[in-house]
């Protein structure tokens, strides 16, 4: 008799950063040190508990249109999902239906080859050169789709927008993803290339510069045909993928550009500061316009300044794999006073090999 097992969907699941349960300096997810905003503090108390016993607006209207309202788009070009994981997942599953595989970078976010194999979608990783940066003649043949963050991670590096058009311009025929997780921490959006084509798809997210990788925000800019395309799909697997808290949190966010832009400027400050304190202790990076910074040190290994961080509660994140990366560290940009720690304990820890 056959086994169950013959039937499951197995798959090589993604891997997030540790979340300790202890204090530590954590410096390994990406998340931004500041909290939201006061309003969006403000907005989660004043939801009457009432509300929790109805199901929440599945069309996410208030935040849509705030959405909209902040890009000037209309509301029919906006979709929204439970962060922007969420949101890429179902672009995926829409959008790349196709017996043409779909490409993106060798080292980049490694969630995009995991939904891939979920949804038995072929794909092709284009490899970086040998300073990280993706060749765009390697995305010219004919594909079913293409996947490209801006900036990449975890390597923080940023294209312009002349960048992404010429990808763009040569493939009608598929749709084209441009994931901007990072993008307000110093690089150039491609929102506007979603007016000039009808085949790009902006994606962001509220976790990394709003402050609010807890709540679980994420959305899709595209065209409205795009987007009625991808609420489809999403109407078809879960009509409520937000909460009514976490939608009236969003739209309060929205709201704040000025506590928005000030937490930015905060972030990229202490982030150049770092690069500084970094190159000083003999790492070498790419120039990063993130909210972290991928480095290498010129003689200690990264696994072992990694174990040795640990110890001192300071946490950072460390791929082993694939071998290219597997002497640098990806390093969040947390406080002052955090990366200023950190600095220090690095500085004690070199001295000591």
């Amino acid at each position: 008799m056959t086994k169950w097992t013959n039937n499951v969907r197995t798959v090589v699941p993604y891997t997030p950063g540790e979340q300790p349960k202890t204090k530590v300096i954590k410096l390994n997810t990406n998340e931004n040190p500041y909290p939201p905003s006061p309003l969006v503090g403000k907005a989660i108390s004043s939801v009457a508990m009432d509300t929790l016993r109805k199901y929440p607006d599945p069309n996410c209207s208030n935040l849509t249109a705030a959405i909209a309202k902040y890009h000037g788009f209309d509301t029919e070009n906006v979709f929204v999902g439970v962060g922007s994981d969420d949101v890429l997942a179902m672009s995926f599953l829409t959008f790349f239906n196709s017996t043409q595989p779909v490409f993106f970078p060798d080292i980049t976010y490694s969630f995009y080859d995991v939904w891939a194999d979920l949804f038995r979608i072929p794909y092709e990783t284009k490899a970086l050169d040998s300073q990280f940066k993706i060749n765009p003649a390697d995305y010219d043949k004919e594909c079913g789709g293409i996947v490209i963050p801006n900036p990449n991670a975890p390597t923080g590096i940023a294209e312009p927008v002349s960048f992404f058009e010429d990808i763009i311009s040569k493939h009608p025929e598929c749709v084209v993803i441009i994931d901007e997780a990072y993008v307000d921490f110093g690089s150039q959006s491609c929102v506007d290339l979603v007016r000039k084509y009808d085949n790009v798809l902006v994606v962001r997210t509220f976790s990394k510069s709003r402050s609010m990788a807890g709540n679980r925000i994420g959305y899709a800019l595209g065209s409205k045909e795009l987007i009625k395309y991808l609420s489809d799909c999403k109407f078809s697997f879960n009509s409520y993928t937000m909460d009514a808290i976490t939608l009236a949190a969003g739209v309060a966010s929205i709201e704040d550009d000025e506590y928005f832009n000030e937490k930015l400027k905060a972030v990229i400050k202490t982030r150049e500061w770092t690069k500084q304190a970094l190159t000083e202790l003999g790492f070498t990076f790419p120039d990063s316009k993130s909210n972290f910074i991928f480095a290498k040190h010129e003689s200690v290994e990264a696994s072992y300044l990694f174990q040795e961080l640990k110890k001192k509660g300071i946490y950072v994140r460390y791929f082993s794999k694939p071998q290219r990366i597997s002497n640098y560290l990806r390093i969040s940009i947390g406080t002052d006073d955090e990366m200023q720690k950190f600095i220090n304990e690095l500085r004690e820890i070199i001295k000591g090999v």
